[in-house]
Order: structure tokens, then C-alpha cells, then sequence
């Protein structure tokens, strides 16, 4: 659609007066361009330059209203076509609504103003469309997958090529992944880029809803069909019609109630709790679990059928401190977002931050990270934020040890750097703790392979 100051309009008319007379009107308005014809020919000719509006007379020489309006229909079904007509006809204006005509307008004293009101309201519509269209276009840079996801690394690269074949498809996606790396961001990334970016997406955190009322919540209720239901509901599964439904947590999805779930899947529609009408449904299904589904299903708490229907085109987040130097790719995007959002100069991480970054283990992924980085920002004095400033809680970092897969000998290192770091550098006392020599330690110390802790 184009800009809405610059409404083009078509106005069909065979009376060369009339046609003049309503040009002179419209025009009044200097946001309104007309394109004036006399014959339905002319218009249909000159209708894939796509006006926003049509003004159309009702009896044409060489077409009735009512043919004319289906050939403009065919071509542009959302084209606003008002029909102008000399007499006023109920049976002819109803047939012209149902056929798509935005509305019927007889010839008569107030035909002007009952015209630039109707013109009026198109163009609102028009606005208002544009600003949806601007928001959803700026939605789609927002999820550009770059955006959503930072780094380079190849396990993140093996990311956005199966993010993009999944953008392509309506293909279910199941992401799995540790808490805090990223699911939602590259659920809704997938959405805003597929055929469905114009319609609903819908987060659901089963987790967070009591087993009781999640089925509620999915397929909806209505009223009186439980206690507490005071109206009619419609559920999730109907908000994300035509659009996405994103299903956080899906392990944790009550055993009793997956049932119901895999058969909503399979018929591709939905019965409110205390209704047996049937709603058809149009959704794409989105999952995420930090949870291994496939041990569930051997557990016995997941079922197998529903499983192999949600497991669709899998899609695995590895954990940060997998992600070698993206980290610091990371940690300056976020640093440079929060330094925008709060108006502050720009502040950069010196050599010593960025190693002591390096050197964590992330528990909480990203979203640790994010919370890091936001504070050392604040603590920091400067336009440089140094080692000290970065606040990390050290408590896993013996259990980081277990993630990794390095020599004995840097084993041996990090453990005896632990507990330097935990001992102030009592030599003697971590000799004594971990049942080695301090020659070993000294030995560490000396080939530059141990550094004393500040």
C-alpha cells in the first residue's frame, strides 16, 4: 500500500458532469490525487496501477456495477470499492455488500458528504494499516536472526541454517537447550520470518500455570464449566490461529493432559472444556524443554506418540561456556544495547575483563551474562570496565570442571587454582588440603601455568 498522504483514487462515472462534479469535491482535499474514466474498459485498463480507492458508478454503458465490481474483486479482493448508484435499492445494495463493496451511495443532496465521509474512513483504515505494517517490519529486524542470536562459532552457525530451513516450512520445532539460552528469542525469530509473521504469535510457559488449569488455558472454557469460569473463554490453541503457538517447558506438561494434546495436534482442532462444538484451527507448534524429552518418554513421564509428533525439526542451543570467544562477542552487544538504553557513554571491557569473562562458567547462560554485563556497566568508572568491576559469583566453578573436555593436568591446575583463590595463596594449607606436594605447586607457580590470585 502506499504512503497515505498521497491517496490515489479512482472515480468511474459515464455522466461527464456528475464525474467532473465529484473530481471537484475530493480534490478539495489536497492528500486526495483522482483519476477520473467513463467506461468500466477504461478502468479495468488502468486497474493494475492499483489505486487505494474506487468510486464506481452503478450503470455503466458497457458494464452493471455488479459485474464490474467482481472483475475488480478477482484481481485486488481488498481493493475499497463505493458504489454510486441513482436509485436506492435494497435488495441491489445488500447483494453489492456481500459481494464486497465497501458501501452503496445514492445520487442525491447528500451524496458529497456521505462520499467524504466514507473516503475519510478508508484512509484511517489505510493509515492504521501502514503503521501495523511499519511494526511488523520493524518486528522482523528486530528477529532478524543476527539480532537474536550473537556469535560465530560453528555450533551457533549450525543454528541459524536449521533456524532458516525451519522459517521456510510450517514443520513443527522442537529447541531444546539449558534455562536462560535463548529458546523463546529463536522461537519468535522462526515466526516473524515464515509465511505466519502476519498473525498471532502466542507464548504459552507450562510450567508456570497449576496442572489444574493449564488445560483452561490451552483449548479454553466456557461458562460455568467449572468453578471460577464466570465467562466464556477462548484458550491459546484459538489465539494463535493462523499464527504461532510456542509451547515453553513442554516436559512439564501434566501426564493426563498430553493425551489431549497429541489428539488437538492430529485433527488439527479444538473443543473447549465444557463444550462439545468443535473449533478448526490453523497453528504452527513451537517447543522448547531444557529437559531430554527422549529420557522422559523412558521414565515413563512423556508419552512416545506425542514425543515423535512434537519432535518435528529439532533445534539444540548449546550452553554458553561451549561457545569459546562468542562470549565476548555477546557480552559487547549487550553492553553496548544497555550503555543505548540508559543514555550512557559508550564503555568498553579492557584485555583483563574480557579474560576474566572468558574464564566463567555461565550457569545461567546469556541471561547470566546479560545481568553481569549490566552491572559491571554500573560499576564501572570510566569509558572502560575492568576485571575488578565484574562481579561473579565463583560457587560453580568447580562444577564448570565437569563440562569440560581437557587434560588431567589442567584438571589438576584449575582445582589447585581454586583453592589458592579460596586460601588466600597459602601454599602450605592447599599442599595440605589436596594431598599434594607443594613442590608441585611452586613447580605450577614457576612455569607461569598457576597464577597467584590479587
Amino acid at each position: 500500500m502506499k504512503d497515505a498522504k498521497q491517496i490515489r483514487i479512482f472515480v468511474v462515472e459515464d455522466n461527464d458532469f456528475y464525474r467532473e462534479l465529484l473530481k471537484y469535491n475530493i480534490t478539495l482535499n489536497p492528500d486526495y490525487e483522482v483519476t477520473t474514466f467513463s467506461s468500466g474498459k477504461e478502468l479495468l485498463a488502468n486497474l493494475y496501477k492499483q489505486p487505494h480507492l474506487i468510486t464506481l458508478d452503478f450503470s455503466l454503458p458497457d458494464f452493471n456495477g455488479d459485474e464490474l465490481l467482481k472483475r475488480i474483486k478477482s484481481q485486488f479482493p481488498d481493493m475499497p470499492v463505493i458504489v454510486i448508484s441513482n436509485q436506492e435499492d435494497v435488495k441491489t445494495a445488500v447483494e453489492l455488500l456481500r459481494a464486497g463493496a465497501y458501501d452503496y451511495i445514492t445520487k442525491d443532496e447528500d451524496t458529497r458528504d456521505h462520499l467524504l465521509h466514507r473516503i475519510a474512513h478508508i484512509c484511517k483504515q489505510i493509515e492504521l494499516s501502514n503503521q501495523v505494517d511499519h511494526l511488523k517490519e520493524e518486528l522482523g529486524k528486530k528477529y532478524e536472526f543476527g539480532n537474536v542470536i550473537q556469535g560465530n562459532s560453528p555450533a551457533i552457525r549450525q543454528v541459524f541454517g536449521l533456524m532458516e530451513k525451519a522459517a521456510k516450512s510450517n514443520i513443527t520445532v522442537s529447541i531444546s537447550g539449558e534455562t536462560g539460552t535463548g529458546k523463546e528469542l529463536v522461537a519468535k525469530a522462526i515466526h516473524y520470518h515464515s509465511d505466519r509473521k502476519s498473525k498471532p504469535f502466542v507464548a504459552v510457559n507450562v510450567a508456570a500455570i497449576p496442572a489444574e488449569l493449564l488445560e483452561s488455558e490451552l483449548f479454553g472454557h466456557e461458562k460455568g464449566s467449572f468453578t471460577g469460569a464466570m465467562a466464556t473463554r477462548a484458550g491459546k490453541f484459538e489465539e494463535a490461529d493462523g499464527g504461532t503457538l510456542f509451547l515453553d517447558e513442554i516436559g512439564e506438561m501434566d501426564f493426563s493432559l498430553q493425551a489431549k494434546l497429541l489428539r488437538i495436534l492430529q485433527e488439527r482442532e479444538v473443543s473447549r472444556v465444557g463444550s462439545n462444538k468443535i473449533i478448526k484451527i490453523d497453528v504452527r507448534v513451537i517447543i522448547a524443554t531444557h529437559k531430554n524429552l527422549l529420557d522422559e518418554v523412558q521414565k515413563g513421564t512423556f508419552r512416545e506418540d506425542l514425543y515423535y509428533r512434537l519432535l518435528g525439526l529439532p533445534i539444540f542451543l548449546p550452553a554458553l561456556r561451549d561457545r569459546g570467544s562468542d562470549v565476548l562477542v555477546i557480552a559487547k552487544h549487550l553492553l553496548d544495547s544497555f550503555c543505548k538504553d540508559n543514555k550512557m557513554q559508550k564503555i568498553s571491557f579492557s584485555a583483563e575483563a574480557q579474560d576474566k569473562l572468558m574464564r566463567y562458567y555461565y550457569p545461567g547462560n546469556v541471561r547470566e551474562l546479560k545481568a553481569i554485563v549490566e552491572l559491571s556497566a554500573v560499576m564501572s568508572s570510566g569509558s572502560t570496565i575492568e576485571a575488578q568491576d565484574i562481579r561473579i559469583e565463583n560457587t560453580n566453578s568447580m562444577q564448570a570442571l565437569a563440562f569440560e573436555e581437557t587434560s588431567l593436568e589442567e584438571y589438576t591446575m584449575r582445582i589447585i587454582g581454586h583453592f589458592l583463590e579460596k586460601y588466600d595463596n597459602n601454599v602450605v594449607l592447599v599442599a595440605k588440603k589436596l594431598g599434594v606436594g607443594k613442590s608441585t605447586i611452586y613447580r605450577y607457580l614457576k612455569e607461569n601455568k598457576l597464577q597467584i590470585a590479587n
